[in-house]
């Protein structure tokens, strides 16, 4: 692949911004998992409940607050990546037409509070709520700062934004600590989500240039050509966002906010274990944008691979120990979330690759072919959800998503090979692998035990687990010592 024009904005490597990308995910989700381990245990399943109401709610206006605007601007943003002027083109629009959203969906959500807490018969609903309206607007142009950084390749601007999630932290444990309970914790995250969002704005003024972007940038034909992409992107994103909320909403609405409670804590415990898929995927999609050819397919299914390895072991570890998890995670009073976390094993190997494939789609311009099997997903999860919930309990949850997800991946895998010719053959037997290297991970954790760990268990089974998995696909030739050598230079001189 070519240098980029003088004009143009460079590009850092792939290995480079999968590291920063998993850098910047892995913190954020330090980050959260402080945040939801702090919310669980201090204010216990009922107010958690409560607080994961609202923020499922505002997780669901996200999309339409941005209305596809900042996936779209991504794709031309990577197509057009050597050309500066371009770019601000393209983001001035962006910005314009987001003032006109996403203050109208935020405020549609304020006041909209009251009726909603009524229907969910959760008085204590309506100003967390509030709160997540007001985290809605900045939430929609932080998405598009930090999107247009992993279209430029470069995700190290993200890292960078970093310290005002810190402090939406420090604020969440000063106000819920004082009292304000999940109203105090939404409200501490809008005020990190407002300067992470001015933030954004200042890099991206930096790295595109002072004299080209501008809000009254672009032109009339740009316009039409990002609102015209924008529309099945929204539709795509938004049956997604319904997709990863809806068990929580059904639960809370079938179950009650206790038991909604029980199921979100296990779930963003597994948000986490997706991380590094989303930051391969934001190396690798992008340059599909712009390049089909051997460069990118290569990065591709490389990146596929890798993301299937992770994620298979990560897998691995819930099986045998979800309740000592929970336990030192959680407390006590998730012990019900237990089966539940094991349950989504499966879930979280497809969830890994689900970026990969999904952003893949999106740089090749094939929004509109996600669309029916991104509906699809929703209704097997609804159909699932409310056939089963109140015959197994919140289980169902876990099944109805990974049954979805079966369908979803295998899909947009086979769109993606329509635009960039790959064999699966190896994609296969790297999964295969994947997965008898897991189960001999998980028995080994299962040979420290299962519950009730000690210090030293956990001491001695991580590393011992690790050396299992490894082990395992070494044997099978699914990586060679070269590999890892290989692979360890390179962690080394990056981080240097």
């Amino acid at each position: 692949m070519g240098s980029p024009e003088p004009a143009g904005i460079p590009r850092q490597g792939v290995l480079r911004n999968s590291a920063y990308g998993f850098a910047f995910q892995l913190a954020g989700a330090l980050l959260t998992a402080i945040t939801t381990v702090f919310l669980a245990r201090v204010l216990g399943p009922e107010s958690f409940g409560t607080y994961s109401l609202a923020m499922a709610a505002g997780a669901l206006l996200a999309l339409p607050a941005d209305l596809g605007i900042s996936p779209s601007a991504q794709r031309f943003v990577a197509e057009h990546r050597s050309d500066r002027k371009a770019v601000a083109g393209v983001l001035g629009d962006a910005f314009r037409l987001k003032l006109l959203i996403a203050g109208p969906v935020a405020i549609a959500l304020a006041l909209a509070a009251g009726p909603i807490a009524g229907a969910y018969d959760n008085p204590d609903l309506a100003w967390p709520l509030r709160a997540a309206a007001l985290a809605l607007f900045f939430e929609s142009f932080t998405m598009l700062s930090t999107g247009t950084f992993v279209a430029l390749g470069r995700v190290t601007y993200n890292v960078r934004l970093l310290p005002f999630s810190v402090v939406a932290l420090a604020l969440t444990l000063l106000l819920v600590l004082e009292g304000a309970g999940p109203t105090g914790a939404l409200v501490a995250r809008a005020i990190g989500l407002a300067l992470t969002a001015a933030g954004g704005a200042w890099l991206l003024w930096k790295l595109v240039g002072r004299p080209h972007l501008r809000l009254r940038g672009g032109s009339r034909a740009g316009r039409r050509r990002l609102a015209a992409y924008a529309g099945p992107v929204l539709l795509v994103d938004s049956a997604f966002a319904l997709f990863t909320q809806l068990d929580v909403l059904l639960i809370g609405t079938l179950l009650g906010a206790t038991e909604a409670g029980l199921f979100h804590a296990p779930l963003r415990i597994v948000t986490f274990l997706h991380y590094p898929g989303y930051a391969i995927a934001s190396a690798v999609a992008p340059r599909l944008a712009h390049d089909r050819e051997d460069g990118a397919r290569r990065a591709f299914t490389s990146g596929l691979r890798v993301t299937i390895l992770i994620q298979a072991g990560l897998a691995a570890v819930l099986v045998p120990w979800a309740e000592p998890i929970l336990d030192v995670l959680l407390g006590p009073e998730y012990v019900e979330s237990a089966d539940v976390l094991r349950a989504f094993a499966p879930f979280v190997l497809l969830s890994g690759i689900a970026p990969v494939v999904g952003l893949g789609a999106n740089y090749l311009g094939e929004a509109g072919r996600r669309l029916p099997i991104t509906i699809a997903a929703v209704v097997v999860n609804l159909a699932i959800d409310l056939a089963l919930l109140r015959e197994i309990g919140i289980v169902a949850g876990v099944l109805g998503s990974t049954v979805a997800y079966l369908l979803y991946v295998p899909v947009h895998l086979r769109i993606c090979r329509r635009h960039v010719q790959f064999p699966l053959r190896p994609l296969g037997l790297t999964l295969l692998r994947a997965v008898v290297a897991a189960a001999a991970l998980a028995g080994v954790l299962a040979l420290f035990g299962t519950s009730d760990l000690s210090a030293l268990d956990w001491v001695l089974g991580a590393p011992a687990a690790a050396a299992a998995y490894l082990g395992v696909l070494l044997l099978t030739r699914e990586l060679s010592v070269a590999e890892l050598r290989a692979a360890a230079t390179r962690v080394v001189s990056l981080a240097r």
